[in-house]
């Protein structure tokens, strides 16, 4: 942890870009996503990306070091929907331990390779917890508006489960991403306190939220700085947003967290507003001039990418933050 909080506030520290987008170049088959293992399984498994970490690992370690290569210091696990509330689409919820413990140590192995090589700038290992595929603050249902598909507890359990398997791997640190229900992440966030204190040990969190769209707010209603303070009562080494938006428009939400947060402020857009065909074309140099601005006004410590960035794209702003001073911040006490 000293290690990682000494680079922070050192230099800004870039991380990694869409481990989707990479993954679907692969055009992996539903047999690929089986492997020898789950051949018998009784649903279909096409389109289970944390599995990948078990049935494809080879692949996934490729992936980290392209991104590793390409100038990230943090990597990011497989693991967006790896808790057994999300996997259990399909039928795989006693494998959500499994799959974070996994996904864990190809990231680390990954990231020690190139610290090896580099000693002087350390790649660190990121746990992704994702925000599950139910919303605990939102009824699934219309027509029943007080029904809620997942409760608190399920939440805190299911995400536990998921800190545990990712620490065990490896990781590093535990990033809370892409939140939409604060609610939601206010379980994960209680999970990992409990981790913490029944092991004795200090993890950094981060946080990144997701504003989902030019109301500038998140999907259960809060804005930019009502999101900031859910989540304050916890010690967090940064807290940022990511998805949903390009750069050039998530700009104004990250202002209000800069001015109003003393933590490390962190941002991983999209690679601009999806196509028609639900795609992304800003190029590499486009998405770097627009992070630009980030790092002129001062407004992050850790820069990345989100849907539709590659490799190319993190390349490019990793240039780009090397010539930019870190935003002042104060560590978690």
């Amino acid at each position: 942890m000293e290690k990682f909080e000494k680079n922070l506030s050192e230099r800004i520290l870039v991380l990694d870009g869409a481990m989707g987008t990479m993954l679907q170049r692969h055009g992996f088959e539903e047999a690929d996503f089986r492997g020898d293992r789950f051949a018998d399984w009784p649903v279909s498994l096409k389109g289970n990306n944390d599995l990948l970490s078990i049935t494809q690992p080879e692949a996934l370690k490729k992936v980290h070091e392209a991104y590793l290569e390409a100038g990230a210091d943090i990597i990011e696990t497989n693991t967006f929907s790896a808790t057994r509330i999300a996997m259990a689409d399909y039928q795989m919820e006693e494998l959500a331990y499994e799959i974070n413990v996994a996904a864990a140590r190809v990231a680390k192995e990954a990231a020690d390779a190139f610290t090896k090589k580099t000693p002087e700038k350390p790649r660190f290992v990121a746990g992704s917890m994702g925000p599950t595929n139910r919303t605990a603050s939102l009824s699934p249902d219309v027509e029943d508006p007080g029904f809620r598909a997942v409760s608190f507890d399920e939440l805190r359990a299911s995400y536990k489960e998921q800190a545990e398997g990712l620490l065990e791997g490896g990781a590093d640190m535990l990033m809370v991403e892409t939140i939409f229900d604060t609610l939601n992440a206010k379980a994960a966030l209680f999970a990992i306190e409990e981790v913490k204190e029944e092991r004795g040990i200090d993890v950094p969190i981060m946080v990144s939220g997701t504003i989902t769209d030019a109301s500038g707010r998140t999907l259960s209603g809060q804005t930019a700085e009502a999101f900031l303070i859910s989540v304050s009562h916890v010690p967090l080494v940064s807290v940022g947003f990511n998805c949903a938006l390009g750069a050039k428009q998530l700009r104004p939400y990250l202002e209000v967290l800069a001015r109003r947060s003393d933590s490390a402020i962190s941002a991983h857009p999209n690679a601009g507003l999806p196509n028609a065909f639900g795609e992304y074309d800003e190029t590499p140099e486009q998405m770097a001039a627009q992070i630009q601005v980030f790092l002129e006004k001062g407004l992050v410590n850790i820069i990345g990418g989100c849907c539709g960035t590659t490799p190319e794209h993190i390349r490019a702003i990793a240039e780009m933050a090397a010539k930019y001073q870190p935003r002042p911040f104060a560590l978690p006490v």
